[in-house]
């Protein structure tokens, strides 16, 4: 096969970014870090702080859940005339006890974090030194690594410091299309978690059952009536989980109190507050308080992104597809103020959250790949080079 000189160029460099990937992600991944452990999340910053280009500018800003580690932030001034984010996360949802070390199998690399989202991380930080020797395509790169995307239920806090910036690659797994080529996510869905209180009142429940007020039937009625308002196939898509519950504190007791979760997702944040305002007030003497715990934003930036991943599709000389996804992510923050905003340029794998998860050797070549050429086609078309 005749390769163009810019199809060539994303190869090759594409292969110097996976010909260490494994060997960093190995070193990322052996380090622990559960949201909110501060020791473990500046460990594994300081191992991105080794890996990235020499001369940038390191700052510190505060992470946005308070008490969790400061984020990093760095930048690096070039000559060109677009400014290009990469955005990753450190922290994971597995706690020490159930911290897996890379360890490989064949073709898998099976290890805590590794699709969500430290191979993603890897691969930025691969790109940002691969680009920091190009620095006329870019006025200014940036590398943001959070270390509390996984517990996070307000806002995220550096939003406004990227405001100007023409372009956004976030780092969240990578995916392939129904017919089997490479995509990224141009849609998120909006994420909402339902908090439901109870309170009823104590009893024996073998003596005087009738005098209590069951907190724990009364969040089973709600946990039905609260879910059947979900409509996958309307228009906005909505999906209502509950996912945990909690009442009562012995076997022998009417439950005075409990609290019911949910997990909610659709195309806007507007579709869950008819949710909300359903919830009944009282149910059988048992007294209901609805909150929202997170909201998050859903992101649509297809119309934006298609001359990106056209050209995309041109350096790397094979399709690149638009993908929506119902996952929660960072990217969905900076999309309203970046529109040039890409997510899923990480690694491709399964597992996220579970004790096997994993990402595919050979997909850190593949996907630094990707990630290059939409980086190199985000900046062009932000340029106004299209």
């Amino acid at each position: 096969m005749v390769r163009g000189r810019a199809e060539s160029e994303v190869i090759s460099l594409a292969a110097e970014i996976a010909s260490s990937a494994e060997e960093d992600l190995a070193a990322l991944v052996d380090v622990s870090t559960p949201s909110g452990d501060v020791a473990a999340a500046e460990r594994a910053i300081s191992l991105c702080l080794e890996r990235l280009p020499p001369g940038m500018r390191i700052e510190r800003p505060p992470c946005s859940t308070a008490g969790g580690a400061p984020d990093l932030d760095a930048r690096l001034e070039g000559r060109g005339s677009a400014r290009l984010l990469l955005l990753g996360h450190l922290d994971t949802v597995h706690d020490h006890g159930a911290h897996r070390p890379l360890e490989a199998a064949g073709e898998r690399l099976y290890g805590s974090g590794t699709v969500d989202m430290k191979g993603g991380c890897v691969l930025a930080l691969g790109l940002a030194r691969v680009l920091a020797r190009q620095p006329e395509r870019f006025a200014e790169l940036a590398v943001l690594l959070v270390t509390d995307e996984e517990w996070r239920t307000g806002e995220l806090g550096h939003v406004a410091r990227f405001a100007g910036y023409d372009a956004c690659l976030c780092f969240e797994g990578g995916e392939l299309s129904d017919d089997g080529e490479e995509a990224v996510v141009v849609r998120r869905k909006a994420a909402a978690t339902l908090r439901v209180l109870a309170r009823g009142e104590a009893s024996h429940s073998g003596s005087a059952p009738h005098r209590g007020a069951n907190a724990l039937l009364a969040l089973a009625r709600a946990t039905i009536a609260i879910a059947a308002r979900g409509d996958p196939s309307g228009p906005e898509q909505l999906t209502i989980v509950p996912t945990v519950v909690r009442a009562g504190d012995a076997f022998n007791v009417v439950p005075a109190a409990g609290e019911l979760l949910f997990d909610m997702r659709a195309r806007s944040l507007e579709a869950f507050e008819p949710v909300l305002a359903a919830v009944p007030g009282e149910l059988d003497g048992v007294t209901l308080r609805a909150e929202f715990g997170r909201r998050w934003p859903g992101m649509d930036s297809e119309e934006a992104t298609r001359p990106v991943l056209a050209r995309a599709s041109e350096l790397l000389g094979r399709p690149l597809r638009a993908a929506a996804r119902g996952g929660a992510s960072d990217a969905s923050h900076f999309a309203p103020l970046i529109p040039l905003t890409v997510d899923g340029l990480g690694p491709r794998g399964g597992g996220a959250h579970t004790p096997g998860e994993f990402v595919l050797r050979s997909s850190l070549r593949a996907r630094a790949e990707v990630a290059l050429a939409v980086a190199l086609s985000a900046l062009e078309v932000a340029a106004g080079g299209l």
